[in-house]
């Protein structure tokens, strides 16, 4: 049963950082964001993004950053949660 739990939530973790790939790929299209797909991936994303990117702006002391790195940092920390999953499970 833990196995299976486990292996669940890594191809959560994998599909999400599919998804912040994919959105940080369609970010550099001239892709309307009205768009039906558009509007999911960023619902979908947002959550994740959104604090990072908050403690981002808090350590930046007020700087204006023209570089949106929330989605690296992202990816960063899945990466070693889903590293960390395997060693354990």
């Amino acid at each position: 049963m833990t196995d299976l739990i486990g292996t669940a939530v890594k191809l959560i973790l994998v599909f999400i950082q599919y998804a912040i790939l994919a959105r940080v790929i369609i970010s550099w299209l001239p892709i309307p964001k009205d768009n039906k797909v558009i509007r999911l991936l960023y619902q979908l994303t947002e959550p994740i993004l959104a604090p990072i990117r908050g403690l981002i702006e808090r350590s930046a002391a007020g700087r204006n950053m023209m570089l949106d790195f929330s989605p690296i940092i992202a990816f960063l920390l899945i990466s070693v949660l889903r590293n960390m999953l395997d060693r354990f499970l």
